[in-house]
């Protein structure tokens, strides 16, 4: 997905920007980046691969080396940023998350009304970030071509611009991903997760509407595009990808997720007389599971301990059993614990489904007795179209996309999909049977889609829910 962090300060900038965006870090897992503007210096940025070593580690050098009064930084997990940039309009730093469906498009009309070139990444794809500046060099000036650009993306696109003069931060036309600005006497930030700044000194300030723009000083903040009447936040920025103490629309992802796990308990038809334990899956997993525990009055223990020190996020490599080789690794059992019981044991979704089975296996080897998987949000039916954290995943994929086929034997008509995305119908109910049977779960329950909806707690026309039912 990725996330991005800036500052506008009176007074050096650069330990907030190098903590603050290093705060970001659960959010991607491929690269690093932070640009600093100094009045003497000018631009200064650097960008280094974290796929194998945290942020902090890699920017050790330019945290002691870099000056500025402004800043950006960037968490991705795709192309380098943030870049630099030189244009009719002047020169600037960008950094950006989103989605670009209709990049071929875009490439080639900016190519035939003058573009002479763009520069290509490894594997020959063009970066999104420099596509997005070229959309905005269209524009008669940077608030202008910020529009712009967002208008002509097809997917979603939020965006930092930082300029001599201040920090451009716009959020995505339909609010999908949050932009949060934080104030101190010495200036403003702005983030991509709320709780990056509380550390640092800065109190909530503004957050920003869908496809609002604002221009961001160390004297204050001027609104340059007044947000739109429609949101569609992602829903699943509190069901996974959040961090618990991050704040999205006035609602904080930790209490989402009790009430989330409250909800699954309340509706579960388990005999709870037969289960020993409640458990989550670390590490989203916990908070749900802890929300069942409480509302069920079933114990919670943590059969499996997760070792973060030196191991890599799961889902970093790109082959799929270095990915579970890595699962596997990271989570250490207590065969206390395990022996013998009965396990409700919640996640945060299920995916591709390859690691929840293989942890599921992992207990059981190592003496669980029965396994009762519920997953905090209902079967993720669609590749996300909009943000990247599914860019790798095609439908098909998607175990509940694979499933279908299997039970259908053929070509899926869009009728019959919405019949599996429909909880109430026989093809769902056969849908999550085979995948129980896949899995070698004991017993499988998905989350109902207005329940998780209902735990975000704000109104539910403002929630994106595409990858559950092809709907925004």
């Amino acid at each position: 997905m990725g996330g991005v962090f800036g500052v506008v300060s009176k007074n050096d900038c650069v330990m907030d920007l190098f903590f603050g965006t290093d705060y970001h870090s659960h959010l991607g897992t491929k690269r690093g980046g932070m640009c600093v503007y100094d009045r003497a210096k000018g631009f200064d940025r650097a960008i280094h691969n974290i796929e194998n070593a945290p942020f902090r580690t890699k920017f050790e050098r330019e945290v002691n080396a870099m000056t500025g009064i402004m800043g950006i930084g960037s968490i991705s997990d795709g192309e380098p940023q943030p870049l630099t940039v030189f244009s009719r309009q002047g020169h600037y730093s960008i950094g950006t998350v989103g989605r670009i469906n209709n990049k071929e498009e875009l490439v080639q009309e900016l190519i035939d009304s003058g573009a002479r070139q763009f520069m290509a990444m490894s594997g020959g794809d063009i970066n999104n970030t420099e596509l997005v500046a070229a959309l905005i060099s269209t524009g008669k000036d940077l608030a202008a071509g910020i529009r712009r650009a967002q208008k002509r993306i097809d997917g979603s696109m939020t965006i930092l611009l930082l300029t001599d003069e201040g920090l451009y931060a716009a959020r995505d036309l339909k609010g999908r991903t949050p932009l949060i600005i934080g104030q101190k006497e010495e200036g403003y930030c702005v983030a991509s997760e709320s709780f990056s700044f509380a550390n640092l000194g800065y109190a909530p300030c503004k957050e920003l509407g869908p496809g609002e723009i604002v221009l961001m000083t160390p004297e204050g903040l001027t609104t340059v595009q007044k947000p739109a009447d429609t949101m569609r936040i992602c829903t699943f920025l509190w069901t996974y990808f959040g961090y618990p103490p991050t704040v999205y629309e006035g609602k904080t992802v930790e209490a989402m997720r009790y009430r989330n796990g409250a909800s699954i308990a309340k509706n579960d038809t388990v005999d709870k007389a037969q289960v020993d334990y409640v458990a989550g899956v670390p590490d989203s997993g916990i908070a749900h599971a802890l929300g069942y525990a409480q509302a069920s009055g079933i114990p919670y223990a943590r059969p499996l301990i997760k070792y973060t020190p030196t191991w890599p996020r799961s889902f970093m490599p790109q082959n799929q059993k270095a990915r579970e080789l890595i699962a596997k690794m990271k989570l250490i059992p207590v065969p206390e614990v395990i022996g013998g019981k009965r396990f409700i044991l919640v996640d945060d979704s299920i995916v591709r489904g390859t690691q929840l089975r293989e942890t599921v296996t992992y207990l059981k080897e190592n003496g669980a007795d029965t396994i009762h998987v519920r997953s905090a949000c209902p079967p993720i039916m669609f590749g996300c179209k909009y943000l990247n954290f599914s860019r790798s995943v095609s439908d098909m994929d998607l175990i509940s996309r694979r499933v279908i086929a299997e039970l259908e034997g053929g070509p899926v008509s869009d009728e019959a999909l919405q019949e599996y995305v429909d909880s109430s119908t026989p093809r769902h109910a056969a849908m999550v049977e085979r995948i129980r049977e896949i899995m070698q779960f004991d017993s499988l329950k998905f989350q109902e889609l207005a329940e998780a909806l209902s735990a975000v707690d704000i109104p539910q026309c403002q929630l994106c829910t595409y990858c559950w039912n092809g709907k925004e």
